[in-house]
């Protein structure tokens, strides 16, 4: 099958083209027929299978059917997401693949200033990518008038739910027309994304094309055991020796990521942080530098990884386990995508064997253990409980998957 296929016009047609694709991806193939039909669609579907555009292209097509008058202030579509870095990567492939179309569009989130955000929409744009705190601040303004919307889409809503953007959607979606067509793409349909679904999606068409537990086969994956005062010295090493060019690594906290970052360049190794508490100005630089390998190391929370997208990435690293298995599986599929090979390697201490445990149980195999001679853990210590409640011992609660309280604020604040 190819995009001629899919009832596209020829503007998108030539940009698709001219981006190098000819074959959709299977997401592709599912969600953009059945978009074109204005039917709702609640789809699973993880990060790098080609979703942004799977929404993308038939949005652009479905807008250019008609040429409604419109107002100051009044948008066509809205795409909400949970980070800026997801919101920017929406925002690309809407100009990307709108650039023979007439649409405007303009990104809303937080961490840069408002009135050049207000000021776009009083000069008039179809397409809005947003995160739902600056965009309810701003609605809460008057700065944007919901009545003329056709389309609102939910990018990672699982992703939203779990950083408490729950109640800040409700309070959106009572804004908007009741007749519109509504689009919910999420990792996973958990009973929490059901709920959601059935308040917010008319008769939807379900797309899955991927499990939430699932690891894409072409993604080598293996742990090495070394105790947690090593684990620098280890990275450093498998950077050098292995000649890595482009590595993004994964750690816990904002603070250890500052950290490691700092002692990546003491050790010679060009390397960025990006996180919450970073200006918008110092993520984009980091990641234009990582992607352009000016910077050869990004050291990224998962919160900031979020809709961080790079082409041909060949190594992430667990610099830390995650708390959540699911997180793991989002980790390593920034790597290994589009059909190229990928490498996940995972620093495992012995405070996060359970840790590891888990992560093997949700993804349903046993991932290869490696022993570096010169790095072997010291076999006498002993486990510690992961500091902050968010490690072996205070795992349950976090499962849970809360939608409200301090935790949730603070990640809120960090994504807006």
């Amino acid at each position: 099958m190819s995009f001629t296929t899919l009832g596209l016009s020829e503007p998108l047609l030539k940009s698709i083209a001219q981006e190098g694709y000819t074959e959709p991806t299977p997401i592709q193939k599912q969600a953009i027929s059945v978009v074109l039909e204005g039917r709702d669609v609640l789809a699973a579907a993880q990060t790098g299978t080609g979703k942004t555009a799977g929404f993308t292209l038939p949005l652009l097509e479905n807008l250019a059917k008609t040429s409604p008058t419109m107002k100051p202030k009044q948008i066509r579509a809205l795409v909400l997401t949970p980070t800026r870095e997801l919101a920017a990567q929406v925002a690309e492939s809407v100009k990307t693949y709108g650039k023979h179309t007439p649409f405007k569009s303009t990104m809303i989130f937080g961490g840069v200033g408002i009135n050049p955000q207000l000021a776009a929409l009083r000069k008039g744009v179809e397409i809005v990518i947003a995160t739902p705190g600056r965009l309810l601040d701003i609605a809460g303004q008057k700065g944007i008038d919901f009545s003329a919307l056709e389309v609102l889409i939910l990018d990672e809503a699982d992703r939203m739910l779990d950083m408490g953007f729950i109640h800040d959607i409700k309070k959106l979606m009572k804004m908007m027309p009741q007749k519109r067509q509504t689009l919910l793409f999420s990792a996973t349909f958990s009973p929490e994304i059901k709920k959601l679904a059935s308040g917010l999606l008319h008769s939807p068409i379900t797309i899955e094309v991927a499990r939430e537990n699932t690891t894409a086969e072409q993604i080598s994956q293996v742990v090495h055991h070394v105790d947690k005062s090593r684990k620098r010295e280890l990275l450093s090493q498998l950077i050098k020796t292995k000649q890595w060019e482009q590595v993004l690594v994964f750690t816990r906290t904002k603070h250890g990521a500052n950290r490691l970052s700092k002692q990546l360049e003491e050790s010679g190794i060009k390397a960025s942080a990006i996180h919450g508490n970073k200006s918008q100005g110092a993520r984009t630089k980091a990641l234009s530098d990582f992607k352009n390998r000016t910077v050869r190391v990004l050291v990224a929370t998962d919160i900031a990884a979020r809709g961080i997208d790079i082409d041909q990435l060949p190594h992430v690293v667990n610099y830390e386990l995650p708390n959540v298995p699911e997180d793991y599986v989002h980790r390593i599929g920034r790597t290994g995508r589009a059909g190229m090979k990928g490498e996940a390697v995972s620093l495992v201490c012995v405070d996060e064997h359970k840790l590891l445990h888990g992560i093997e149980k949700f993804i349903g195999s046993k991932i290869e253990k490696v022993d570096i001679e010169a790095f072997r853990p010291d076999p006498s210590i002993k486990a510690e409980p992961i500091q902050n409640g968010r490690g072996a011992r205070g795992q349950g609660s976090r499962n849970k998957r809360p939608h409200n309280g301090g935790r949730n604020r603070n990640r809120q604040a960090a994504a807006r």
